[in-house]
């Protein structure tokens, strides 16, 4: 979102829109950008579910939404009595035909009123179910004819594994071209995601360096320390691998190994993350447990507080055998990443929501100080972290004053609070915007999505063929399972605390 540049026409339809997703995040990205004069002056936000109620009630219940989940906080009267007249809703079964001409009248009374083609696209904020059904429906009503004008917005997760995926996506190319269709991973969104690739691409004393000869080995952690709150039921079916590491991290570990574009046009970009996913090293069937470690956390305490064990939430078998922690050890096999461990971990239940990159560097061939002068010596390393703040860290040697020489660790820190002063935005303001501009260099592929799901699937697959017999084997508010930490240790390493 770097400048205002124009906008043309455009509705929005969720289909979901009295869901969960809709009332967190994408009004309040919507109205956010609203505010901010990001939308175009000829905007309508269309909301289609089955709960019966009319557009007053509908927009009563988005506004309290946007009330509770907006960095803003509350809606100022005058600016959301700008902002509600452009929301309608209309309860409606999303199999029904007759829901679609419905849907098709209006988008064409749009067109109609504002004397233009306005972009149209549709966002499913849906079960994973009803991607195919919907998109089915709306080809039929020949919505997505214009292929400039008309473009399809899916969540996450898209497919269960390799082959879900890949029947989902011939499934979606046989109703619209590739270039209509947006797979949303917020994760994508977030600022400090972004400016991975600035860090790395716009600043030549990085470059030089990111490689195999200066780069030990990458730590990627997502830590979270909710346990499933109301997703039980999804949660139950994915589990950790599939609901963070098939996407978020796999995505993070792309814009770290990714080579450099030759420009920042989408399917570009997309390529080289591509390209990264194609060149990791299968793990062989019968060596995943050297490589992969799963976990499920038992009762314990969060900052105090006592926490349940996964199985007694609601919605969970008493039984289960889902993961809610995994660490990974994944190689990419190409020149500037051979033999280079990435490691990869998320969990539920664990003492700190943190998400964070180490990019731990090779030490010094040399040490040219006399031997007292390195009692506090470490190895160079960045920290770049994700959230809650966002953040990159560079540890280097510095001499501490004094008399003698003696040598210890300083952080030279980058703070985008500090430095930019200004609110960032939150991921799905930046997504929503690409959207409607039809900017897709922040959306998954087709074939990135099946390139994710095949690292991933030989873990699936031993997993589903060898359940777990120690669960639960960490408990809430620690750091996830002993074997975790020994996966890590046998290469001489531990994971690093949060910065």
């Amino acid at each position: 979102m770097d400048s205002h540049t124009h906008v043309e026409p455009t509705v929005v339809v969720i289909f979901g829109g009295g869901g969960d997703l809709t009332h967190r995040k994408l009004v309040p990205a919507l109205y956010n950008l609203f505010l901010d004069r990001w939308l175009p002056q000829q905007f309508a936000l269309i909301g289609i579910d089955r709960l019966n109620q009319n557009d007053a009630d509908y927009r009563q219940h988005l506004r309290e939404g946007v009330d509770s989940f907006s960095r803003r906080g509350k809606t100022k009267d005058d600016e959301w009595g700008r902002f509600a007249p452009n929301v309608t809703y209309l309860s409606a079964d999303f199999t029904d035909a007759g829901t679609y001409a419905k849907l098709s009248e209006h988008l064409g009374t749009c067109n109609k009123e504002w004397q233009t083609n306005a972009h149209h696209i549709f966002y499913l904020a849906t079960a994973p179910s009803m991607i195919e059904v919907i998109a089915r429906q709306l080809h039929q009503a020949k919505l997505f004819a214009d292929e400039k004008h008309s473009r399809l917005v899916v969540e996450k997760p898209f497919g269960h594994d390799l082959d879900s995926s890949r029947t989902l996506n011939r499934q979606l190319t046989g109703l619209m071209n590739e270039d209509q269709i947006y797979r949303i991973d917020h994760y994508l969104g977030k600022e400090t995601v972004q400016n991975i690739l600035a860090l790395r691409f716009a600043n030549s004393i990085l470059e030089p360096i990111w490689n195999r000869r200066y780069i030990q080995h990458v730590q990627i952690t997502v830590a979270e320390q909710v346990g499933v709150e109301h997703r039980g039921g999804y949660y139950d079916r994915a589990g950790a691998l599939r609901d963070m590491i098939q996407n978020h991290l796999l995505q993070v570990l792309c814009c770290i190994a990714m080579e450099p574009p030759v420009s920042f046009e989408a399917n570009e970009v997309r390529s080289k993350k591509t390209d990264v996913l194609k060149a990791i090293r299968p793990i062989p069937r019968d060596q995943v447990s050297q490589f992969v470690v799963r976990g499920q956390y038992g009762k314990g305490a969060i900052q105090g507080e006592p926490a349940p064990a996964y199985r007694q939430e609601p919605d969970v078998p008493s039984d289960s055998a889902t993961e809610t922690y995994a660490a990974v050890k994944l190689y990419v096999d190409n020149w500037r990443w051979q033999d280079v461990p990435f490691y990869l971990r998320t969990g539920k239940r664990l003492p700190a929501r943190v998400s964070e990159v180490f990019v731990q560097l090779q030490p010094v061939p040399h040490r040219s100080f006399p031997a007292n002068a390195y009692a506090n010596w470490a190895p160079n390393r960045m920290a770049i972290r994700i959230q809650p703040e966002e953040a990159i860290q560079l540890r280097f040697q510095a001499k501490q004053p004094g008399p003698t020489l003696h040598l210890r660790p300083v952080q030279m820190r980058f703070s985008y609070k500090e430095s930019f002063q200004t609110p960032t935005p939150e991921a799905y303001e930046t997504l929503l915007l690409d959207v409607i501009r039809g900017d897709a260099t922040l959306f998954m592929r087709g074939d990135q999505v099946e390139a994710a799901w095949a690292v991933v699937q030989p873990i699936l697959d031993d997993w589903s063929a060898h359940p777990p017999l120690d669960f639960p084997n960490y408990a809430a508010g620690s750091w996830g399972p002993e074997e975790a930490d020994e996966l890590l240790a046998r290469d001489g390493r531990h994971w690093f605390a949060p910065e």
